[in-house]
């Protein structure tokens, strides 16, 4: 038996490069979405990933569950490689690996009933049938919220909010170790983002969960996260503890993300400064030599032209990558 604190997922070197055709005699290029990004995940923890859209969020998610084969780098999860497993191998492993989609509209089948739905991976995989079946569906139905009598309707009749509930149901169904939550609050309203994220934190404690937490709200990232990486432009920037990374952030990049977390008390938000990026974003089709950030970085220096910071331990558990920490 494994103890709680054992690594249940470690990601080195991880790169996922999409091929784009610019035309028969054009030198082909790669989209770079994830480029050598490393992180490891503790059993029962869970690592916010954080960084503006077309930073490589979702693709690193995606391909650390392998519905995208990596461009290089390991994925190894619960001790066993599965960088270079096919889609057969990958089978017996899909119940112990789900994903929590970002939007609830698009990934809920709308001509099955929400019995079909979350029932789909049961039955795949075999592990209940007839009434033991519909049982564990009222159960999950219940454990998100809803009523268990809702196992014959469809996902056309119920709110976002429910929805996003159902599709939280069909990734508990298979009872997994590891979730891959794909920004499971950006679509909903902000009424029901606390109930969704009070929810998946009693969820995990109950059932022992690890998430993979992909965000762009900070302030809710720090409040379900046990640590926080950031990402920019396919790169991990900074990582570390999440109160580390809130309360005292290292990379510029990081600084101005949570320079526009807005602040409830309005003595204190007339005092904080908020730190506006300007420049425009390199594309992740040719990103400059030298540090990916430099050209809307306010401490840039020369060296930052030429040589790409690695990611290095500044303080005890707390990674940046800049020349500023060299």
């Amino acid at each position: 038996m494994k103890k709680k604190n054992d690594v249940i997922i470690e990601v080195n070197n991880l790169s996922k490069y999409f091929p784009v055709n610019k035309g028969i005699f054009s030198k082909k290029s790669y989209v770079k979405a994830v480029d050598n990004v490393s992180f490891t995940i503790k059993r029962g923890e869970t690592l916010g990933l954080v960084g503006e859209s077309g930073c490589g969020k979702t693709t690193t998610g995606r391909t650390v569950l392998k519905l995208y084969n990596s461009t290089a780098g390991q994925i190894i999860f619960n001790g066993e490689d599965i960088t270079n497993f096919s889609e057969k191998q990958m089978v017996p492993l899909r119940k112990n690996m789900q994903m929590i989609f970002q939007d609830p509209y698009a990934s809920l089948n709308p001509r099955m009933t929400v019995g079909d739905i979350i029932g789909e991976a049961i039955d795949i995989h075999k592990i209940l049938q007839g009434e033991e079946r519909n049982k564990r569906i009222r159960y999950l139905l219940d454990k998100v919220g809803l009523n268990g009598d809702h196992i014959n309707r469809y996902a056309h009749e119920f709110s976002g909010g429910q929805r996003q509930r159902i599709g939280i149901a069909r990734a508990l169904a298979v009872e997994p170790d590891f979730i891959v939550c794909d920004e499971p609050i950006s679509a909903l309203d902000v009424s029901i983002q606390a109930q969704v994220i009070n929810m998946l934190e009693e969820i995990q404690e109950e059932f022992g969960l690890t998430y993979l937490f992909i965000a762009h709200d900070l302030s809710m990232v720090k409040h379900i996260s046990t640590h926080i990486g950031v990402m920019y432009l396919g790169r991990m920037v900074e990582k570390g503890p999440s109160n580390d990374v809130y309360s005292k952030p290292k990379h510029p990049y990081t600084q101005a993300l949570l320079s526009a977390v807005p602040v409830p008390d309005p003595r204190a938000s007339k005092s904080s400064k908020r730190i506006i990026l300007e420049g425009d974003i390199p594309s992740p089709i040719d990103p400059p030599p030298g540090c990916r950030f430099k050209g809307r970085c306010q401490y840039v220096k020369p060296i930052c032209d030429m040589v790409d910071p690695e990611l290095k331990e500044v303080e005890p558990g707390h990674f940046v990558a800049c020349h500023l920490f060299e």
